[in-house]
């Protein structure tokens, strides 16, 4: 007789604001779900201050992730802390999900799993991480009391991170390699305000020197009569690269920025598998268009829990 194996009808891959968003309406559509993740949060736990999340006025990364968390669990969602590591397709079309010993099976799959920090990839940058190199103001601003300190990218978000850290150090420098940042208008407001933020334009970073910890950096043009320029620590916001390694081992098709292609439904290329959020090729990267991802797996639905496995 065939060992009885626990079949869900969808497991989501991913602990973020899409992730969470989508275990919600499956849990909703009772749904027999399992999300699996090595944290829950995803990088929006590093926000210190989230303004355009409709509902709240203000409200942390960290909050706004701990109350879709509670809500997720007002439903009969399965959670299981770990990192995938395969996913296999049998001749049933069932989905195999291998994770911490574990082979688990689900009828759709949903990917939601994110992007990492991009990394400059300059001399110095590797060796200084932790020591005076960071991509989370939020984490490591508060070490930086009376220092100075510089951000290098020209976003929003670099903005906003050149904005937290004028809390603590006493002086911020943004580093941009073109002419203007490309800040929200309310945000520009913020800095041009900001008595201690200071943005220098046109400029590139070569490399990254220091002792035990980082005292300068070097750029490609010089500015105030030197290439040289003395600083305590540098935040990196430029950008994030989407984690796709589980997408590309199952076919699916992604874009030139290597971001997974779906359709209004959520659907990639492969029958089944779906994506929600970051790493996803939706031209804008918030929480409230990743968080709201509804998953419409079939318009009628197979019995899944009548499938039998071998």
């Amino acid at each position: 007789m065939a060992e009885e194996k626990t079949m869900y009808d969808t497991i989501i891959i991913g602990g973020g604001v899409a992730a969470l968003g989508a275990a919600l309406y499956a849990g909703r559509f009772e749904m027999k779900t399992l999300l699996i993740a090595p944290n829950i949060g995803g990088t929006i736990i590093n926000t210190n201050e989230i303004a355009n999340y409709p509902g709240f006025k203000m409200i942390s990364g960290m909050e706004l992730v701990d109350n879709l968390q509670n809500h997720v669990k007002e439903y009969n969602v399965e959670f299981l802390t770990a990192k995938v590591e395969k996913i296999a397709r049998s001749e049933d079309g069932c989905f195999h999900v291998m994770a911490k010993g574990q082979d688990l099976h689900s009828m759709t799959i949903i990917l939601a799993t994110g992007t990492e920090w991009r990394k400059l990839g300059v001399p110095g940058e590797k060796e200084f991480t932790g020591k005076g190199v960071h991509y989370c103001a939020l984490c490591d601003g508060p070490f930086y009391k009376d220092k100075i300190v510089g951000v290098v990218g020209g976003s929003d978000s670099a903005a906003k991170e050149a904005i937290l850290l004028s809390q603590f150090a006493k002086k911020v420098y943004i580093i941009y390699r073109k002419e203007e940042i490309r800040a929200e208008p309310i945000t520009k407001t913020r800095l041009k305000d900001n008595d201690k933020i200071e943005i220098i334009t046109n400029t590139n970073v070569l490399e990254i020197k220091g002792e035990k910890l980082v005292n300068k950096v070097i750029f490609d043009k010089e500015y105030n009569g030197s290439k040289e320029f003395e600083l305590d620590g540098l935040f990196v916001e430029i950008g994030h690269i989407p984690l796709t390694e589980l997408a590309t081992s199952m076919g699916v098709e992604l874009d030139e920025k290597g971001e997974i292609i779906t359709d209004r439904k959520g659907l990639t290329s492969v029958t089944g598998v779906f994506a929600a959020g970051d790493v996803v090729n939706t031209e804008f990267k918030q929480a409230i268009t990743g968080g709201k991802d509804k998953i419409e797996c079939y318009d009628h639905p197979p019995d899944f829990h009548k499938i039998e496995f071998t």
